[in-house]
């Protein structure tokens, strides 16, 4: 394989060459030998996400050593299956043979995860990811007539780069979803490279990828991160009202069955295992395919498609209908005499039964709010049955149920409101200037960043009729993408301690901080107000990146004004003056 140098913003810019090798049926059942055929045949492609996201540094030739020597370990292995090499798990080969790289260990910074082993070496290798790839080139540019000749000259090359780009760039997305967005840049080069306007074809179809992509990226660090943070237990607590909620009409035995699956395929996924995440996810789809009628009626076609489309098909579809007999409300987790009783005899499956038959009564919940329900039942309980008279005490749960979600409500009724009076530039400043002030430590590309999801967030939901439990549930999102997913991550005390006190409750606990007070900002120097030709010559995005750097203040005026925000001194200046760019000093308080 020869390095094709890649094209374009991330957005449109790979078009992938060649056909993911699939297998030939549908995988109705749990059949191993499917997914183990799978794995043999992608094995370059796997070799190179695990490769990319692990040494994100690592250029493609280097990635292609890697390739040829693992191709020759499948090789090998289905020539002779009683080789002792062959027993070994195919990450710790895969692992060996980047340690074994001539001078890469040295030349990336590894050689510390190199001299561990096993699981140790594993989480090394995991914790050596970074989330910010602000370090990585830009991406070069082509028009779409070169990206099609070069997809028909040479597939091979350009489908190996363009895993390797986007592997690199989302170090914490699952192996699956990866080879599913590189074979929907397939379907869409295909079709695009037939057409005559080529460009306007593949700005209009790359967009729902990227969306799909990100999409999935924010949802697997954050259940990753709750993994790694909180362990199984929250997991565990995540799955249930996400599967209750798309699943209403499951049994609770069956989900029992299911969440063993669902949550055993996160310890191979979140680590960055690829093979064991494939196997995992496709044990996982086996059985809910395997069960479909007692489980959705949305998800017969999904059934029916190949790996890993099929999988991600699953995750994507919507919710299945609420069985028209389910009462609006499960009495016995407030009406029943035995409720401390039952509890006393296995609390994990007690509330996994509630928060099971919460979840599926309410739709229109978001996650983070069924497991914040949760939690008030949990402590309710904890006080009551310790009372004279715990049913008089826990027969009160709806009440304290809706006190907790009318808070959530008048937070996100905020929210918008934000969103309705103010325009988009002005809602990112917001934003950056909130986000700044309680984690001023980050950088200015990283503020940014999460500024422009919470925007994204309040754009997507604010004019949908469930625009509680969609705004609750992508903020939550951001807020994963601010905590991160390495329970080593520490930013400021304030908020490392709303990242990894409460997963359920963080949204509140961040909603509730104020500026970080420990924070000691850099000296300042006049190059800090030099404005060089740059700025004028700057076009696009990397206009409005140096916008961001020195904000135009007249917006945060009207923000003052609309928002009652009260100034404070600036660093050195007067009242409300700016006097650094705002990532290092931020110079007005916002009353929460």
């Amino acid at each position: 394989m020869k390095q094709l140098k890649l094209t374009g913003f991330v957005i449109f810019l790979f078009f992938v060459p060649e056909s993911l090798t699939l297998p030939t049926q549908p995988q109705d059942v749990d059949d191993v030998n499917i997914t183990q055929k799978f794995i043999e045949e992608n094995v370059g492609y796997i070799t190179i996400i695990v490769f990319a996201q692990y040494i994100q540094e690592a250029s493609f030739e280097e990635v292609e050593v890697l390739v040829k020597a693992m191709t020759e370990y499948r090789d090998k292995c289905l020539g002779d299956v009683t080789l002792p090499v062959c027993s070994k798990l195919a990450t710790d080969v895969l692992l060996e043979n980047i340690c074994a790289l001539e001078g890469l260990p040295q030349k990336h910074n590894f050689s510390h995860c190199c001299s561990k082993v096993d699981l140790e070496r594993k989480l090394c290798f995991l914790h050596n990811k970074k989330t910010d790839v602000g370090f990585l080139p830009p991406l070069p540019t082509l028009d779409p007539e070169e990206k099609c000749q070069t997809y028909k000259n040479n597939r091979e090359s350009f489908l190996n780069n363009y895993i390797y780009e986007i592997s690199r760039r989302n170090p914490f997305v699952f192996a699956p979803t990866l080879l599913t967005v590189a074979a929907r840049f397939e379907e869409m080069t295909k079709t695009c490279c037939e057409e005559q306007d080529k460009a306007n074809c593949f700005r209009t179809k790359a967009e729902p990828v990227i969306q799909y992509l990100k999409a999935s990226s924010s949802f697997q660090k954050n259940v990753c991160g709750a993994l790694m943070k909180f362990g199984l237990q929250v997991l565990e607590s995540i799955n249930v009202a996400i599967l209750s909620q798309k699943f209403p009409k499951i049994e609770f035995k069956e989900l029992t069955s299911l969440l063993k699956d669902v949550s055993s395929k996160y310890d191979g996924c979140c680590e960055g295992d690829a093979v064991q995440c494939i196997r995992d996810r496709s044990k996982v789809m086996s059985h809910i395919c395997s069960k479909q009628d007692s489980i959705s009626s949305k998800i017969k076609e999904c059934c029916e498609k190949k790996m890993p489309e099929r999988g991600e098909c699953i995750v994507s579809s919507t919710k299945d209908d609420r069985p028209k007999e389910l009462a609006l409300r499960e009495v016995k987790f407030t009406e029943s005499e035995n409720v401390c009783e039952e509890r006393d005899a296995n609390q994990t499956i007690f509330m996994a039964e509630f928060l099971y038959e919460h979840s599926r009564r309410h739709p229109e919940l978001s996650i983070p709010e069924l497991l914040r329900i949760a939690g008030v039942y949990e402590d309710l309980l904890k006080e009551c049955c310790h009372t004279e008279n715990p049913p008089d005490c826990y027969r009160r749960a709806e009440n304290k149920f809706n006190e907790t979600t009318e808070k959530s409500l008048k937070t996100v009724q905020r929210e918008c409101e934000h969103f309705q009076n103010l325009g988009k530039d002005d809602l990112k400043h917001y934003y950056l200037i909130k986000l700044t002030k309680i984690a001023p430590q980050l950088s200015t590309e990283e503020l940014t960043f999460l500024g422009k999801e919470m925007v994204t967030a309040l754009t997507t939901c604010c004019t949908l009729s469930e625009e509680f439990a969609c705004v609750d549930n992508l903020m939550d999102l951001v807020l994963g993408e601010l905590c991160g997913i390495n329970e080593n991550r520490n930013i400021n005390p304030d908020v490392d301690h709303c990242c990894k006190t409460n997963f359920a409750f963080r949204r509140p606990c961040f909603e509730g901080l104020e500026a970080d007070k420990t924070y000691v900002p850099p000296s300042t120097s006049q190059d800090l107000f030099t404005f060089h030709t740059d700025l004028c010559q700057a076009h696009n995005e990397e206009l409005q990146r140096k916008k961001d750097r020195v904000p135009n203040w007249q917006p945060k005026a009207r923000l003052l004004k609309k928002y009652k925000v009260k100034p404070t001194k600036g660093c050195g200046g007067k009242r409300g003056t700016p006097t650094y760019p705002l990532p290092i000093c931020p110079v007005v308080d916002f009353v929460f």
